[in-house]
């Protein structure tokens, strides 16, 4: 039986946010990597001449298994690019690429807004599997306290989400920005980049906009259901 909660309607814009979002950068990378780029490089040719352009001789670029599962690990400091990007020439695979390359060059550079991200990573851990569960224990047992520690931690959440977004724009617009300095790219290619890595920001806004939404949530049925402190 499908039980509703009334405060479920305040999800509804993010979760429409999110599907349009999703619908958005599947259609928009199925488009752009079908057309490959005009100098032939490769994902990992452009990742590995961004990375020598800035001094990052260091840093290996790695082949990783799955779709679209491209990141930069700061712990290893190794870019990881899924086969499609690594072997890929399309539009499309050079703009993933590049933008895994910026974030190896924000955690060079020391850019701010990565580094309180990778810094609060623990917290949110936590936060990911502990704080709706402690919140709605806090709820059922009218323990004020739990409910309020449910909520801090999902105010990680909330917090690693919003700091995420510069941290995503800003690699895009590194990216984008090398790719036409460089001539990697001319322009009438980087339009089409850019509408690629334009549409994967937007799902980092839909899941942001999805974590303030949520926490919202829980703060009012934390003040309609009261509790008495224990």
């Amino acid at each position: 039986m499908f039980f509703w909660d009334p405060t479920m309607i305040i999800l509804i814009p993010a979760v429409l946010l999110t599907a349009y979002a999703q619908m958005k950068i599947n259609s928009t990378y199925s488009k752009y990597s079908q057309i490959p780029s005009k100098r032939g490089m490769t994902g990992a040719d452009v990742a590995r001449y961004i990375l020598n352009k800035n001094g990052l001789y260091d840093i290996p670029v790695e082949l990783v298994g799955g779709h679209l599962s491209d990141h930069y690990d700061p712990r290893t400091r190794v870019v990881r690019l899924s086969p499609d990007v690594y072997h890929g020439t399309s539009l499309a695979s050079l703009g993933v690429a590049a933008h895994e390359v910026g974030h190896a060059v924000q955690h060079d550079t020391g850019y701010m807004p990565l580094y309180i991200r990778n810094t609060i990573i623990p917290v949110t851990q936590i936060g990911s599997y502990a704080a709706i569960p402690l919140f709605f224990i806090g709820i059922f047992m009218s323990s004020e306290s739990l409910a309020s520690m449910g909520i801090l931690l999902f105010g990680a959440i909330v917090f690693f989400q919003m700091v995420t977004l510069p941290v995503e724009y800003n690699a895009s617009r590194r990216a984008i920005t090398t790719l036409g300095s460089e001539g990697i790219l001319d322009a009438a290619e980087l339009n089409g980049t850019k509408k690629v890595l334009s549409a994967a920001a937007m799902t980092y806004l839909a899941a942001a906009l999805m974590a303030v939404m949520q926490l919202l949530r829980l703060i009012v049925i934390s003040g309609m259901m009261g509790g008495n402190d224990d």
